[in-house]
């Protein structure tokens, strides 16, 4: 790397600078930060004082500027270039131009290996041997309750019609056979016994029905 320095002007004495509380001299640094191989600048190259934050950034002539203390040291870094330190070393001088040329980083990459075609069908079998197929869910279904079972046996059939029974003497069952009055209890007993006979058929066919429902006895 090539530095070049032009001399600006020189401080009056070195003996004023060593005075016990006097504040270190400041110098102001400017230049030209281009590439060592094309000679070209470098557009963007960063500038820092060590010590601190402070820094500037190089325009597109790759030229800078700025005011640092004559015991600083100047950071250059570029991307893609090797960072460079220039020490001032309490130099005397007030006024600093400097031409700093980066050296190229180079960066040596790993063994690539490149395959042609298409991978053999037998690793591809391999891996999918190796793969774990996620297994089905399993998915219980819920048992169905058992149909209720009756108390007692379930008869559909309608009740019978009770037989007429002779009761008292032979006078009475004539009388009650062939009177009017006979005829009509007889017919009335009949009407009794029907509606007596529907409801009963209509109270089983409920309680059949309920159980066919899964409802229950109610």
């Amino acid at each position: 790397m090539t530095i070049s320095l032009v001399l600006g002007a020189a401080l009056s004495a070195t003996s004023g600078w060593a005075q016990a509380g006097s504040p270190l001299p400041t110098v102001r640094v400017s230049g030209t930060v281009s590439a060592g191989s094309t000679k070209q600048p470098i557009p963007g190259a960063t500038v820092q004082v060590q010590r601190t934050h402070r820094g500037v950034v190089a325009d597109a002539q790759g030229d800078f500027f700025l005011t640092a203390l004559s015991s600083d040291t100047l950071l250059f870094r570029a991307i893609g270039y090797k960072p460079h330190r220039l020490v001032l070393g309490n130099t005397t001088l007030s006024q600093l131009v400097v031409q700093v040329k980066l050296v190229r980083d180079s960066i040596q990459l790993g063994e690539v290996r490149i395959t042609a075609d298409r991978p053999d069908r037998a690793i591809i079998n391999r891996a999918l041997r190796n793969m774990k197929r996620p297994s089905p869910p399993v998915v219980k279904v819920p048992k169905r309750a058992p149909k209720p079972k009756p108390l007692f046996p379930v008869d559909s059939t309608a009740p019978r019609p009770e037989a007429p029974t002779i009761s008292g003497s032979n006078v009475d069952w004539l009388y009650d056979q062939f009177s009017r009055q006979g005829k009509e209890r007889r017919k009335m007993e009949e009407i009794k016994a029907r509606e007596a006979a529907e409801k009963a058929q209509q109270k089983r066919a409920e309680y059949n029905k309920a159980f066919r429902d899964n409802r229950g006895y109610e």
